[in-house]
């Protein structure tokens, strides 16, 4: 996908989006008739079985305003097991439902001869653009986000992301990586957004240091406050421990706020991070892991920063100009001669 905006100083990796760490695919189930535009999104950390090949991980909830599933077992047991979905906040229960039955199908002794699965799915509310209550999503979008996982990344108004606003003009999906060497060999981290934040008028909107207030807010009939939700999902093949992940997920509130957000009352900005270099089997009584010494984490911390911001900009890029089921919203590609 074409780079529209660069953003930070570090390169990018081959296709500038999550799935540049190795082994981590994405897919969408696309919702978009009549008053309906939603979906979901899969995050595969890796294609093999998550459930019993499960990745290190954790989770920081900056602004808890929503109804995530799955992130209380990943903080107490640093892994994730099942793919990372995202969708619409009614819709989070039935697609959890659907996630359960992919994995059982799977795994057919989860709850009998095994554990039981912790489903992920986190939520933004696309409710402006989308009649909600119809609440469409469910198994069969599930399965169909996780089959047609792949990489490069698809973005903008797909999946998860097809109902999505932020600053006031059309968000969703955005994706963006960053590459560096660390003892003569380069590695990736890798972020992907579902955007749904912002002042409605856009007059907080910042994009590389520009505000863009002047050229948004005037077209914009209402204005009301920094509220909605961002999900942000960060990657890496850096061998890391679960603290180490939440201390990088701990910076991304510093990319979303470059874009102009304060993360206002209203906004659930919910982070999950993991890393695929050390894989976690049950069959053994003691895990050995490779560990980033903590002195050179620099790197990682500059690197989720810019991939969070421009991974913003990205699912704003990539999304047309839509008339949804209570509002319109305009695209961001119509200021773009503005941003150079």
């Amino acid at each position: 996908m074409k780079r529209l905006l660069s953003v930070g100083s570090l390169p990018t990796g081959p296709y500038n989006d999550i799935t540049d760490v190795p082994g981590v695919l994405v897919g969408h189930s696309t919702l978009i008739h009549d008053d309906i535009r939603t979906g979901v999104s899969a995050i595969l950390p890796h294609s093999g079985n998550l459930f019993t090949h499960k990745v290190v991980a954790s989770s920081y909830v900056a602004n808890g305003f929503g109804k995530s599933i799955g992130l209380m077992q990943i903080n107490e047991c640093s892994t994730i097991e099942t793919p990372i979905l995202l969708t619409n906040t009614l819709s989070v229960g039935l697609v959890a439902d659907g996630l359960v039955r992919t994995m059982v199908e799977a795994n057919p002794g989860i709850g009998r001869t095994q554990a039981t699965v912790n489903p992920i799915v986190c939520e933004c509310n696309d409710g402006r653009l989308n009649d909600i209550q119809r609440m469409v999503c469910g198994e069969k979008e599930v399965r169909e986000a996780i089959l047609s996982a792949t990489s490069p990344a698809l973005q903008g108004s797909v999946g998860a992301g097809a109902g999505m606003i932020c600053h006031g003009l059309k968000g969703g999906i955005g994706s963006s990586s960053r590459e560096f060497l660390m003892d003569g060999k380069t590695y990736t981290l890798g972020v992907l957004v579902n955007s749904n934040f912002g002042h409605s008028k856009g007059k907080d909107l910042i994009i590389k240091g520009k505000t863009m207030e002047s050229f948004i807010s005037p077209i914009m009939s209402k204005g009301e406050e920094d509220k909605g939700s961002i999900i942000v999902v960060v990657a890496t093949n850096v061998g890391l421990d679960a603290k180490s992940i939440e201390r990088i997920l701990k910076r991304v509130p510093i990319g979303i706020g470059r874009t102009g957000s304060y993360m206002g009352h209203g906004s659930g900005d919910v982070f999950l991070g993991f890393s695929t270099a050390n894989i976690v089997t049950e069959d053994t009584p003691f895990r050995t892991i490779t560990i980033l010494n903590e002195n050179y984490m620099n790197i990682l911390f500059q690197s989720v920063v810019e991939a969070v911001e421009e991974a913003i900009y990205q699912s704003m890029i990539h999304s047309p100009a839509v008339k949804g089921y209570r509002t319109s919203v305009h695209s961001l590609t119509e200021w773009m001669n503005d941003l150079s």
